[in-house]
């Protein structure tokens, strides 16, 4: 049934190939047009894709009313210069708030302070965009950036955003430069590589053209569901260019491979494509099956940068499978032997291949070469044991030249107490801090005595200037709550001190609005981590010891509760839950695509010893990694993700070769005795196998290469490292040499309990069907030729 389904399908394109062609390129035309780009959505803070139950979440919520609404875009504005600010200065500072507040989506703009020097004033700008909103938040940015530009400052000075969201968006345009130069050079490697395996100048385009089309049409589609609330990472943006292209072009080979081999076999173009389609089809269709499998098993996942890479890279590989089974032999009908030009494509002898030639030595003596593999491959993965988690943040500082570069260090310069990405120690009191001030004090010696922190601006030090307890419990008698004075200054009113209130006494208190709320029950301290930058490894691995010293803290005044937010906690929970979820999503993984490759292959043998090979094949990749970025580059430890994205993409890629080998000796075992089948397929897709695994290992260098320079570039060579590696194992060791050894070694018992195994061919040569000589000299013969 599947075979007619399939042969169906090969005649019905040949025949509308036209109309086939039409309505992809007038189908990807009006998506580009119609939906928002991918670009436009992309996330680059892997910290906001904790669940909302994360601790540190937890505490961004306990600390709301100093901090805002955790999902809310908030932006720092630093007016700084190089003169003290006088009064007539802080009048006209007050009609740039009011500028500042008209802009589209601004819900309020809050004076945090004058620094202490008074040569800069510091406002926090809220927003209603939600911070996930990446295009909503880009525009707030965008048209504060214009506003702050256009606006009437006093004489000398200027103003710069600064701050966590000015940065992450900073750092998005220069991430999808990034992206932009990987799509280029992977579209130029696989050119090049495939008019090398090809030696034609039309099979290249045509095989990379539906990759490049559908890149264009999937990225739409994802643009749109990412304007419809779904979180899209740098990771989904890179990963999505890589695993199409390179994906995309595989399949590609599988088709355009068969269709050459069928016309060298004698077949007319339209009839080798359609005769191709009917035997490759099914293939491409399981091998996308388990990359769309995996990927969607990444939605249980409970980490938001997994849970939300199944969704929009499965839509990517579902239309790049589409346009493999439609649009690319629409092509190769119409073009027909003029793909190949100028080699010939006549019918002609066949020759034995170097791949066929490989497989009858190892056929011979299949349990050596098992077991040398089985032995390199362990002590490979023996060196994975030594794995750790390093730094993975994504960039915390904004790039060079940038607005939020220039931004940030003002905010340095004049707040030194201040940080454009603090660590916030958050304490809900028991009670008021208006009427037991002397808690404060207890709380920031207790901290400072830690050594943990490089700077602590809080309640009793909020812009540098020194409050005691009882001058807070005075101010506060006298002038009310800091919070309430910000926020009259939110409608226009100039803030001036009473009379014989020193001006720096009288900034200082404004600033404590930001670290104590208006009721007194919620106190924060910005802190600055002497473990190093938040998204450093050292940061993060500090964060229990930190929130056990702000717990004891908080224990001794008797506060009801606490928690510390900010990125280094934010990335010390994902890389908890994203181990838990390695845990519990990798079982499923490898349990779905064991259920497609039961039904491609109708068997239960194969797929057990095809899914360990793909497992010990990434362990040796991750093992190779540890030794490359650990033992010898000397890093203090590798990208979180790296672990989670190699085995999944590993084991849904890697067993995209596994089902055109299996297919393929399925098919010639049903003629010839296994052993004769094996070298027969392998001598056939051995040079496909290889040029699809050189194309995909390729364009995850290309990740490595192209993220030179970038906001990521750190976590992208390491990505792009390990899934190279990866690949390149899988297609040279595992496919073409382990594999093959293994199905030598089992014979019959490969099919059970299919009938194949029973099947006379399978019998012939021994009682097993594993024995025999190989008696036809060109049974390994390659009609497509070695690249």
């Amino acid at each position: 049934m599947i075979d007619r389904a399939f042969a169906a399908l090969g005649r019905g394109v040949v025949r509308f190939r036209w109309v086939i062609i039409a309505v992809w390129v007038v189908g990807t035309v009006l998506s580009v047009r119609a939906l928002p780009s991918l670009s436009s959505q992309v996330n680059n803070d892997n910290s906001k894709f904790l669940p909302t139950g994360a601790p540190s979440n937890q505490a961004a919520n306990l600390a709301e009313p100093l901090i805002g609404h955790v999902n809310q875009a908030q932006v720092i504005v630093v007016v700084s210069g190089s003169r003290i600010l006088g009064t007539p200065d802080l009048a006209q500072l007050s009609q740039f708030r009011s500028t500042l507040a008209r802009v589209p989506t601004v819900t309020s703009v809050q004076f945090s302070g004058i620094s202490p020097n008074r040569r800069a004033a510091q406002l926090l700008v809220d927003s209603s965009v939600n911070g996930f909103n990446q295009a909503g938040t880009k525009t707030l940015v965008d048209d504060l950036q214009n506003a702050a530009s256009r606006a009437t400052l006093p004489s000398g000075f200027e103003a710069h955003l600064a701050g966590q969201a000015a940065t992450d968006i900073a750092n998005q345009k220069q991430q999808n430069k990034s992206a932009n130069v990987t799509q280029g050079l992977s579209i130029i490697f696989i050119i090049v590589l495939l008019l090398l395996i090809f030696r034609a100048a039309l099979a290249p385009l045509v095989t990379l053209l539906p990759s490049i089309l559908v890149l264009q049409l999937a990225g739409s589609f994802i643009g749109a569901l990412g304007s419809h609330g779904l979180k899209i990472s740098s990771i989904t943006q890179i990963m999505l260019i890589v695993l199409i292209l390179g994906a995309g072009t595989d399949y590609g080979l599988f088709l355009v491979f068969r269709v050459r081999e069928e016309l060298l076999a004698g077949r007319e173009p339209k009839e080798a494509v359609a005769f191709s389609v009917q035997r490759v089809g099914e293939s491409i269709t399981a091998s996308a099956a388990t990359v769309i499998v995996a990927l969607l098993s990444l939605t249980l996942a409970s980490f938001g940068i997994y849970h939300d890479l199944g969704v929009p890279l499965a839509v990517g590989v579902g239309v790049m499978l589409l346009a493999g089974l439609t649009l690319l032999p629409a092509l190769l009908s119409v073009l027909g032997r003029a793909v190949f030009w100028p080699t010939r494509t006549r019918a002609r002898e066949v020759r034995e291949g170097l791949w066929g030639r490989m497989a009858g030595r190892l056929v011979q003596r299949p349990a050596a070469t098992l077991l040398f593999g089985a032995v390199v491959f362990g002590a490979l993965a023996l060196a994975a044991i030594g794995f750790r988690s390093g730094g993975f943040g994504g960039q915390t500082a904004a790039p060079a030249g940038s607005d939020a570069a220039q931004g940030n260090v003002a905010l340095k310069a004049n707040f030194p107490q201040s940080s454009e990405n603090p660590t916030n120690l958050v304490i809900r009191l028991g009670t008021s801090a208006w009427d037991d001030p002397a808690a404060l004090a207890t709380v920031t010696r207790q901290l400072e005595a830690t050594g943990s922190f490089t700077s602590l601006a809080g309640p009793l030090d909020p812009n540098g200037t020194i409050i005691t307890p009882s001058e807070l419990r005075s101010l506060h008698t006298q002038l009310g709550p800091a919070a309430t004075l910000l926020r009259r200054a939110q409608t226009g009113a100039v803030l001036t001190p009473p009379p014989g209130m020193s001006r720096a006494l009288y900034d200082a208190y404004l600033a404590t609005g930001r670290y104590v709320s208006a009721d007194g029950s919620t106190v924060q301290w910005e802190a600055g981590l002497r473990a190093g930058a938040p998204g450093s490894t050292p940061a993060i691995d500090a964060t229990p010891e930190i929130r056990a010293e702000l717990a004891s803290a908080a224990r001794a005044i008797g506060a009801r509760d606490s928690g510390v937010a900010g990125q280094a906690p934010a990335l010390y929970d994902v890389a908890h839950i994203s181990g838990q979820d390695l845990v519990h999503i990798v079982p499923i993984a490898v349990v779905a695509i064991g259920l497609v490759l039961l039904l491609v292959l109708r068997s239960l043998i194969a797929p057990v010893y095809l899914i360990l090979s793909v497992v010990l094949s990434y362990l040796a990749s991750l093992g190779l990694a540890v030794l490359v970025f650990q033992d010898i580059g000397g890093s203090q430890g590798i990208l979180f993700l790296l672990p989670f994205l190699m085995f999944i993409f590993l084991l849904a890629l890697g067993e995209d070769y596994n089902i055109l080998v299996m297919t393929r000796i399925r098919e010639e075992a049903r003629t010839l005795p296994l052993r004769q089948a094996v070298v027969r397929a392998v001598g056939a897709t051995g040079p496909t196998v290889t040029s699809a695994g050189l194309v995909l290992a390729g364009s995850f260098a290309m990740i490595a290469v192209g993220s030179i320079g970038s906001p990521n570039s750190s976590q992208f060579l390491a990505i792009g490292f390990g899934l190279a590696v990866g690949i390149l194992l899988d297609t040279f060791v595992v496919r073409t040499v382990l594999v093959p050894s293994t199905v030598s070694l089992l014979g019959r018992w490969n099919w059970w309990p299919s009938t194949m195994g029973r099947h006379p061919a399978t019998r012939r040569g021994g009682s097993d069907g594993a024995g025999g000589e190989l008696q036809d000299a060109t049974v390994g013969a390659s009609p497509s030729g070695d690249p």
